[in-house]
């Protein structure tokens, strides 16, 4: 067995510089709030810009086709929305682009299995994530878990809170692999404390630790790991959950605006 040192993942390197920086290819705009939502749920994206009248501002051109990117009114403020694409390597860089566009405060919202008992819907502020992915290893030295923005963790339970919304919180464990969640590596992760699967809190917590900006991620509980049995629970049907989740999150990336 070859020594564990010896995989790439482990070979971080600090330089802050790389070959391509994203500020080479893109300016930044004027016209960029720095306010934004990521969200995973784009059918919940698309509903909240009609809602508000919203308009997209761009769309970031990607190898597999246009990435839109939104604005919309909340609180009588405008706030960025970006729906995201799927995986912690191309949330990572998604990220990093909206970065380079001039946005600063960030607030994730995003389903995830449930390790733990928790109705669907259930919300989970995640205050850590379990790094078994690779985009993270790339923007921070090698450890087991990624601790999230204390202040932006603080915002965020605020925000709920004011808002009187139910929620727990606890550490996620991101995964690149959602077709080798072994019955073994689950019971491994709720040893550890991991409340939430998902695939990307853990790579986006990452490049904003790496780019100094704030961020802060709340799920809501979506299919049941916790049995002999997956149960998919219609997780992705609930609508009212996905529009209110990014409402919230506009509160709270204009909350964590950086002065």
């Amino acid at each position: 067995m070859s020594d564990p040192a010896d995989i790439p993942l482990f070979e971080y390197d600090p330089n802050p510089s790389a070959l391509i920086e994203p500020t080479a290819l893109i300016s930044p705009r004027d016209d960029m709030p720095r306010a934004c939502v990521l969200t995973w749920f784009r059918d919940a994206a698309e509903r909240a810009v009609a809602d508000t009248f919203g308009r997209r501002i761009l769309q970031l051109q990607w190898e597999d086709g246009p990435r839109p990117v939104y604005e919309i009114e909340h609180e009588g403020r405008p706030v960025a929305l970006a729906p995201m694409p799927v995986g912690g390597a191309p949330s990572a860089a998604a990220l990093e682009e909206l970065i380079a566009l001039g946005c600063r405060s960030f607030a994730a919202c995003g389903g995830a299995g449930v390790l733990r008992p928790l109705p669907v819907g259930g919300l989970v502020l995640v205050t850590s994530a379990l790094r078994d992915e690779g985009a993270s290893h790339h923007y921070l030295p090698p450890s087991r878990v990624v601790d999230s923005d204390v202040h932006a963790v603080t915002v965020l339970r605020d925000t709920l809170t004011d808002l009187g919304v139910p929620f727990s919180e606890g550490r996620t464990w991101t995964t690149d692999g959602i077709y080798r969640e072994t019955p073994e590596r689950i019971r491994r992760r709720t040893e550890e404390g991991c409340v939430t699967v998902e695939m990307e809190a853990a790579s986006v917590a990452a490049v904003a630790r790496f780019r100094g900006v704030r961020l802060a991620q709340v799920l809501y509980g979506g299919d049941d790991l916790t049995g002999e049995v997956w149960d998919e629970r219609s997780w992705q049907s609930r609508h009212d959950v996905r529009d209110r989740l990014i409402r919230i999150a506009a509160t709270a990336a204009l909350r964590l605006e950086l002065p």
